[in-house]
Order: C-alpha cells, then structure tokens, then sequence
C-alpha cells in the first residue's frame, strides 16, 4: 500500500480579523483569500501538479453571518475537484457581529464538557451539510483541541477518523489520552485517528508538519522516513490564510515557496507516496511501532535562517 498523503488545509474565517471588526466580506478576502495566495491559488498549484487535498472548513460563523461565507468556500473546493471536511472554532457561538469579546467566551473545544461538545459537533456538521459539502468523514478541531470526549462525540455522530492529534501541541490543548510522539494511525474511542505528522527535535521535543512551522527541506525529510519506515500515512498541514501576511494584505514569499515547493515534492513522490482524500482510504493498518523522523542541526538551522526572513517580512507588512 505504501505511504498515503493526507495533505491537510484547514480553510476558515479567522478570528483575528473578526475582533479588528471587519465583516464577514473583508475578512473572507484577508484569511481565505488574501493576497491572492488563498483557496484559489492553492487549488490551482494542487491542479496543475495532480494533486488531492482534504480542506477542512469551519462553517461555525454562519452562526452570526449566514451561510453564505461558508457556500462560497464549499462550492470553490468542491468546484475544484477537492475535498471537504469539518473543521470547528467553538467561540464563533458566543461571538459577536460588532467583534467585541464577551467576558466568559470558550475558545477551545475541550474546555467544554461531552455533551456541550457532541452539540457543538452536530451544529457544525448540520451547517456545513446546509452550505453544500458532503456528510462529513473526518474531523479536525480548531487548535488540535481535542480530548478523549471529542472522539467519544465524533463516535456517536459517526464521523470515522479525527485528524486532530498534535504532539506539538500536547498535553494541551491537543490532549487525548495517546503518547505525543503518536504517529501511527489508531483505533481509539471508536475513531480512527491519524496524527498530524512530526519531527523529532534534538532535545527531545517536536515539531509538527506545519507550512509555516517547518522548512521544505525539513517537509522532504520526514516524506523520505515516512517512506522508508513503510508508515501509513504522512499528514502535513495548511492554512487558507498562511501563505499571506498576518494582515491579510501581502504574500508571504518565505512560507509561499514552501507551499509550491510542498506540492512538487509530492508530485515528484506520486509512486511511493501519493495523495489522497479521506474519502479514498482503505483499510489503513492502526497502531505499530512508529517513530517521527529525527531532526539534524543542518535542517533547523536552515529553518531559522527562513524564518528570521519571514518574520522580517511580517514587521515590514506591519
């Protein structure tokens, strides 16, 4: 079978532009958008390479703004011949139009308890049906927040796999009940959960396979131990909004390269490692002995030189 991608873009209206108080319109064009390296630029590059991508879509602010920010995003993947799947910010319920911030407002999923949490679920799978996509397969939470309720939830409302778990991000707010450096896809709570990919750092810790947290270099390098160590899938992640600036108005040519280098990579390793839907996946075999790849000094260093040009980037944007 080989290694499946699972080359994950986590699409959404983002917070940070819905307190400076833009309406839903101006903040579509700066998080799903902006600067035209959103949706549509990824979904061309995804085209012209051959490429499968699953976007999961967080259609939570049809609660204050209606369905059709969230229509627009279905209707552009799905138009594009990709996949949607649900993707959930919880505040977006208690936000409100004008952007203020109520007092006791809960930002992560699993700060509320089981039934709060499989109502949330439901809510959000219920609008991302109403704005056109599929019944929903798989789940990722806003965060990576998710604990062993979560998966009890996504169970009772049968939704097969959780793509949220995040060692990077452990033991909070990605917080189930499975070791950090999990990287084998498992059976757990009665839902299949696929791991965000990782790298190990050379003090112990991780590092997870986020466009803008990751280089190229250091993307190809856990692609080739995935490969190698014969691991069912590898899962990197995107943004709608990552390709930009944090305003929303500029690239960002640092992280943007990245992205184009990404989707080549995964051309060029089509035969031993091709993409996939959630959609297309068989039976994956679960648990194993699998380990993240390991991090060299040359590959971080290489990073931090990135970075430190994309930050420069960012204040210059500023």
């Amino acid at each position: 079978m080989g290694t499946q991608t699972l080359l994950t873009i986590d699409t959404e209206l983002t917070w940070r532009h819905h307190i400076a108080g833009t309406g839903w319109e101006e903040n579509y064009a700066r998080s799903v958008e902006p600067a035209g390296v959103g949706l549509r630029y990824q979904l061309d590059v995804l085209n012209d390479h051959g490429l499968k991508a699953c976007f999961f879509v967080d259609p939570m602010p049809a609660v204050l703004f209606g369905i059709d920010p969230v229509r627009r995003m279905v209707e552009t993947i799905m138009g594009a011949g990709q996949e949607v799947q649900l993707h959930l910010h919880p505040m977006w319920e208690q936000a409100s139009v004008d952007g203020t911030v109520a007092e006791n407002t809960v930002f992560e999923l699993i700060d509320y308890p089981f039934e709060k949490q499989r109502a949330l679920i439901a809510e959000a799978r219920d609008l991302l049906i109403r704005a056109g996509a599929p019944d929903p397969i798989a789940f990722r939470s806003g965060s990576y927040a998710v604990n062993d309720d979560s998966l009890r939830a996504l169970t009772e409302l049968g939704i097969r796999y959780d793509a949220s778990h995040n060692g990077c991000e452990g033991p909070w707010p990605s917080a189930l009940s499975l070791p950090l450096d999990q990287t084998a896809p498992v059976e757990h709570h009665g839902v299949i959960e696929i791991p965000v990919s990782q790298m190990q750092t050379g003090n112990g810790g991780l590092r997870h396979m986020q466009i803008c947290a990751v280089s190229l270099a250091e993307m190809a390098h856990a692609l080739d131990h995935a490969i190698t160590n014969d691991h069912p899938t590898f899962m990197p992640v995107g943004h709608s909004f990552e390709l930009a600036t944090r305003d929303g108005l500029r690239a960002n040519p640092v992280v943007k390269r990245r992205f184009d280098g990404l989707c080549a990579l995964l051309a060029e390793k089509a035969d031993d490692a091709p993409t996939m839907h959630f959609s297309d996946l068989g039976e994956l075999p679960l648990g194993g002995d699998l380990k993240p790849a390991q991090a060299s000094a040359t590959l971080v260093a290489g990073r931090m030189v990135g970075q430190l040009w994309a930050n420069f980037i960012e204040k210059r944007a500023a």
